[in-house]
C-alpha cells in the first residue's frame, strides 16, 4: 500500500487533485470544476465523489496521511478561506473542519503561494535551505517567505503579500483597491499593461503593433521578444526593473539565501531573470550584494500546485 498525501489546489475555475508520495512523485491526478454546487458543502460532496472514484479506478492502493489544500486567501491558522474575490463562495469558509469531517482524515490549508514555497522546500530547488522566498508570477503576484526553516504566516495567517507592496506612489489601480502595487507591474497582467504604455510612448515599429488589444498577452510579448523585437525586450526590462528593485527591499527584510521565480511569466527564463537580477543587485544594501541567488523554480509547473499542497500535508502529518 502506497503512502501518499492528497494535494488539492482550489482555483477560481478548476480544482486540481493529486496523490503525492514523500518524494514528491504524483501517482494519481485529476481535475474537477470549482463551480460545481451552489454552496461549499455541495462542492465538497462533488470533490469527495471525484476522489473516491479516482481511488476505486486506480490499480494502486493508497494509505492517505492527510489532505493539504492550497487556495486563494487561505488562512493556515484557522483552516479557512476568507473573502476570496475569485471564488464563488463568499465570506469565511471553514474548509479544513468540513473536509476532515467529510473524509475522516486530517486536513490543513494555506494560500497557493505558501503551498508553492513548501513544495519548493521539500521537493524543489530549496531543498536544504532554511531561508528563501518564492515569487509566483501568474495573473497576479504571490509570495511565500521561509525564515529559519518555517513559513512566515504572521499573527493573523496572512503575512507575505509582497505583491501588494507599493512600488509606484499613485500608480496603477490594483484589484485590491489601492494604487501602485507590485502586482500591477510584475505579473502576466502587469506586463500587458506595461506593453500598452511602452507601445504608445515609443511609437516605433514592433511585432506587437499588428495585434488587437485583446491579443496582446504575456505569451505574445514573450514570442516577440524571442524573435528579437526591441520593444518587447524593453517591456521585459521594465518589468524586471520593478521586480528587481522590489526584491532588493525584500532581501533587506528577510536576508534569504535564494529567491525563486515561479509561474507563467517565469517561463520567459532569461528575458525576465536577467533584468530582475540586474536591478536587484544594483539596489541591494551593500552587505547583501552577490549573496542572494535568483533562480527559476525547479517545480514542474503542470503539477506544482498539487505537489505544493500535498507537501503541506506531508509537513504537518508525517509523524
Amino acid at each position: 500500500m502506497r503512502k501518499v498525501g492528497i494535494g488539492i489546489d482550489i482555483g477560481g475555475t478548476n480544482t486540481q487533485i493529486g496523490f503525492v508520495d514523500e518524494d514528491g512523485k504524483v501517482f494519481l491526478e485529476t481535475t474537477m470544476s470549482t463551480l460545481l454546487g451552489e454552496t461549499f458543502e455541495e462542492y465538497l460532496e462533488e470533490l469527495y465523489n471525484v476522489i473516491e472514484t479516482a481511488k476505486a479506478e486506480s490499480k494502486e492502493k493508497f494509505d492517505i496521511i492527510g489532505i493539504g489544500v492550497g487556495a486563494p486567501n487561505g488562512n493556515f491558522y484557522k483552516g479557512t478561506i476568507e473573502f476570496a474575490p475569485n471564488l464563488k463562495w463568499k465570506g469565511v469558509i471553514e474548509v479544513t473542519k468540513l473536509m476532515t469531517e467529510k473524509f475522516g482524515i486530517p486536513a490543513v490549508l494555506t494560500n497557493d503561494a505558501n503551498a508553492a514555497a513548501i513544495g519548493e522546500m521539500m521537493f524543489g530547488g530549496a531543498k536544504g535551505m532554511n531561508n528563501f522566498i518564492i515569487i509566483t508570477l501568474g495573473t497576479g503576484l504571490g509570495s511565500g517567505i521561509v525564515v529559519n526553516g518555517e513559513l512566515v504566516y504572521g499573527h493573523d495567517g496572512f503575512a507575505g503579500e509582497l505583491g501588494h507592496v507599493i512600488v509606484e506612489k499613485g500608480g496603477r489601480v490594483c484589484g485590491c483597491g489601492r494604487r501602485g502595487c507590485l502586482e500591477t507591474y510584475a505579473s502576466a497582467t502587469g506586463i500587458r499593461r506595461t506593453a500598452f504604455e511602452v507601445i504608445a510612448d515609443r511609437n516605433q515599429e514592433t511585432l506587437l503593433s499588428s495585434l488587437s488589444y485583446d491579443d496582446i498577452t504575456s505569451f505574445k510579448i514573450y514570442e516577440a521578444a524571442q524573435n528579437g523585437d526591441h520593444i518587447a525586450r524593453e517591456i521585459f526590462r521594465e518589468t524586471g526593473r520593478y521586480l528587481g528593485e522590489a526584491l532588493a527591499d525584500f532581501v533587506a527584510n528577510g536576508s534569504p539565501e535564494a529567491i525563486f521565480l515561479f509561474g507563467g511569466l517565469a517561463n520567459a527564463g532569461d528575458l525576465i531573470l536577467e533584468p530582475t537580477e540586474k536591478y536587484m543587485e544594483e539596489n541591494l544594501l551593500h552587505i547583501f550584494k552577490n549573496k542572494v541567488k535568483l533562480q527559476i523554480s525547479q517545480l514542474n509547473e503542470g503539477d506544482a500546485a498539487v505537489v505544493g499542497a500535498a507537501a503541506l500535508a506531508w509537513k504537518e502529518f508525517n509523524v
